[in-house]
């Protein structure tokens, strides 16, 4: 797992990962091939954790500017929790 933006792309580099992304419901950054949303199971059901992906290639810095504008134009989606069974 990364702290940021930055991380999670030095991380997709090594990995040869396609995405970088934001986990909200666990407040970490990763990486993952495309298709492989991160989640967990909960009595055998998988559950998808609230995400925002950014493709490989983008810059860190450009990432954090539009998940700020996603943010801000969607307000409620980081403060309502998902159906994270944690």
């Amino acid at each position: 797992m990364a702290e940021n933006w930055e991380r999670a792309r030095q991380e997709c580099t090594a990995q040869g990962h396609d995405l970088m992304y934001h986990d909200y419901d666990t407040n970490t950054f990763g990486t993952c091939r495309k298709g492989g949303e991160p989640g967990h199971f909960v009595r055998g059901r998988f559950v998808e954790h609230r995400c925002i992906f950014m493709p490989a290639t983008i810059d860190p810095a450009e990432a954090e500017t539009k998940e700020k504008a996603f943010l801000a134009e969607n307000p409620d989606w980081a403060s309502s929790p998902g159906e994270t069974g944690q």
